[in-house]
């Protein structure tokens, strides 16, 4: 399986494609990184280094892999936080190549736009890009539960709240919706949900509330999700091999009190994680 992934970079630390790319990998997947930026270390530390990318950089690494003739090789195009609606647009192009050199490739987006926690910390351009168009041309979509709510406009109190919000999300265009960080009135309080859902079927997977501060779990879930759908093409499993990989690596982050994903220490969990959570359907 080969993945474009276009996302963020960071040296120190493990967020975007930092997380993204050796997680797929060691799943057996290549991987092509374009990084939309590339920083000493993730934003939330208040102090970074390093700088942006102009969109024409985005575009002419893309055009650079087009011009090898293999875009027809590539099976699914991942992407990530966005600075501007231009980089998305950008996404949007290459998505648009891979498409039209192999029209079975699927695109996932990570509409990344904020948490329960921060709010929205990405600016209104970006929020409106990821309504309209950045979420309508994906296949596959991984919103946390307050980017669920933002995406439709529907607060999610119950999981029947959390149900009609994601069947907005598919009117929206995407056909798989994975919803991760859920917390709803059914949602014991040491517990954390995640749902996916592709219209036909809905599955749900509870794991322990792990509760630390950390960056890049979001981005570690969503590309794990979308290699493990793309390979077996079944829902639970996908929902069920993703969630177990990485609470496996997040409870080896907590063990080691970091505020960045032990990805390389953890990575076992990544193949063969310590504990399976299966997922249970639902109606």
């Amino acid at each position: 399986m080969n993945l474009l992934s276009i996302q963020s970079h960071v040296a120190y630390g493990h967020v975007g494609n930092s997380a993204a790319v050796f997680a797929l990998q060691r799943l057996g997947v290549e991987v092509w990184p374009v990084h939309t930026v590339q920083f000493s270390n993730h934003t939330g530390y208040g102090q970074w280094g390093g700088q942006v990318f102009d969109t024409s950089l985005i575009r002419d690494v893309v055009q650079g892999i087009e011009r090898r003739g293999v875009l027809s090789e590539c099976d699914g195009v991942l992407s990530g936080y966005i600075g501007s609606p231009d980089i998305g647009a950008a996404i949007l192009d290459a998505v648009a190549a891979v498409r039209r050199a192999n029209p079975a490739a699927k695109y996932c987006c990570d509409p990344v736009m904020g948490n329960a926690a921060r709010g929205l910390f990405v600016n209104a351009a970006v929020a409106e890009f990821m309504k309209r168009p950045g979420v309508p041309a994906a296949d596959i979509v991984t919103p946390n539960q307050f980017e669920l709510e933002q995406l439709t406009g529907r607060k999610c109190r119950t999981l029947k709240d959390l149900r009609a919000a994601v069947q907005a999300a598919h009117e929206m265009g995407p056909h798989v919706i994975m919803v991760t960080s859920v917390r709803v009135d059914e949602t014991p309080g040491n517990t954390l949900d995640l749902l996916a859902s592709d219209m036909k079927n809905c599955y749900r997977v509870r794991t322990p509330l792990l509760a630390q501060k950390m960056n890049g779990a979001g981005d570690l879930i969503a590309a794990l999700f979308f290699a493990h759908y793309l390979r077996g093409g079944d829902l639970g499993k996908a929902l069920s091999k993703a969630a177990s990989a990485a609470f496996g690596v997040i409870a080896k982050t907590v063990e080691a009190s970091s505020p960045e994903l032990q990805l390389v220490a953890a990575q076992d969990e990544i193949v063969h994680p310590s504990r399976v959570f299966d997922a249970e359907a639902i109606s």
